[in-house]
């Protein structure tokens, strides 16, 4: 028998918290995305959510599941799938689909939600921030509460934005250094970082607490150029300094992050020692280590197209553009009421 419990709950948690004006503005944004590819030449893709395998990222954790007595994953994006049909096609592509992430809950945070990810063959990093500004301005003629011409975007580079928040150069400091920092500008300091803890963590931390906060609060900022250390999957260079970088970009809104983007790494030997590395740290941080993608490695091998590639939260922007402060705020149904 169903408790009385579970019949309460269901009598009080049926219905959307979104706004009917939310949901319908969501659609006429999905309408205006795909309107914005077609007309160049950009085609709609679709990929499956579910894998045999799973992101090594130390900081993101896949959600499980089982078919068959095999285990396989939710995809925490599309993107090893989608580069696997450049390899193949040899053509830029979109996507908008649901991406599911076993990671905290919260005013921005849902275990499922929307992104919008593309990938433009033969565009460097500074193309595709061009194409993601245009796309955002097309997008805010939708929203009444959202001036183009007020808002504005804004572009520093990642040393840039720590020497003007936080006055230290993020490719010369050591932790020790962001441990002091962090003491002199009395930043809570988390339980079990220390003064002789790994450098990423602490840039991490003082983005967090220094940095973003630094952001204008109605503006679209571009931060690009992250440290080499946090490539991921992008490629890195050496800027006008002389220091390698990673041709990596953010968008956030305020200090609220939208969107992250690559200058495509095509390298399979070394995004394959990428993936390693990032299951060693896995280990170290007593996380079960992932299965590669064997698939996208041997696609890299085939011969992926130098591109550049973007995912884009959707939910977020839909609560900029509404004015949202909760997530749940414009999606038909939250984690919480689904």
């Amino acid at each position: 028998m169903r408790s009385l419990q579970v019949q309460a709950m269901a009598a009080s948690h049926w219905q959307t918290k979104a706004a009917r004006e939310t949901l319908l503005q969501r659609a006429r944004m999905l309408k205006n995305i795909r309107a914005f590819f077609d007309e160049r030449g950009v085609i709609e893709v679709e990929t499956p959510l579910l894998s045999h395998f799973a992101s090594t990222d130390p900081h993101l954790d896949s959600l499980q599941s089982c078919f068959r007595e095999q285990h396989c994953y939710l995809n925490t994006s599309p993107e090893y799938a989608m580069k696997r049909l450049l390899a193949d096609w040899q053509q830029s592509i979109y996507q908008i689909c649901k991406a599911f992430r076993d990671d905290e809950l919260g005013p921005y945070h849902n275990p499922e939600f929307s992104l919008l990810e593309w990938y433009r063959i033969g565009f460097d990093m500074p193309q595709l921030m061009d194409e993601l500004e245009q796309l955002i301005k097309h997008l805010c003629q939708l929203s009444p509460h959202i001036s183009i011409d007020d808002a504005g975007f804004e572009r520093l580079s990642y040393q840039q934005a720590f020497e003007t928040f936080a006055g230290i150069n993020p490719h010369q400091a050591n932790a020790r250094q962001c441990y002091q920092l962090a003491l002199e500008k009395g930043i809570e300091i988390p339980q079990g970082l220390g003064p002789d803890d790994d450098l990423g963590q602490w840039l991490d931390w003082l983005l967090m607490q220094l940095v973003l906060p630094g952001f204008a609060k109605e503006r679209f900022t571009f931060m690009y150029d992250y440290p080499a250390s946090q490539c991921a999957l992008a490629k890195t260079a050496v800027n006008e300094q002389g220091i390698t970088v990673a041709k990596r970009f953010e968008l956030f809104f305020g200090e609220v992050e939208l969107a992250n983007g690559f200058h495509e790494l095509t390298d399979a030997d070394e995004q394959l020692s990428r993936f390693q590395q990032e299951n060693r740290a896995r280990q170290q941080a007593a996380k079960a280590q992932n299965p590669i993608d064997e698939n996208f490695i041997a696609a890299l091998k085939s011969g992926l197209p130098e591109c550049s590639g973007v995912a884009l939260g959707l939910d977020r922007l839909l609560m900029v553009f509404t004015r949202s402060r909760a997530i749940e705020q414009v999606l038909s149904f939250s984690w919480e009421n689904s």
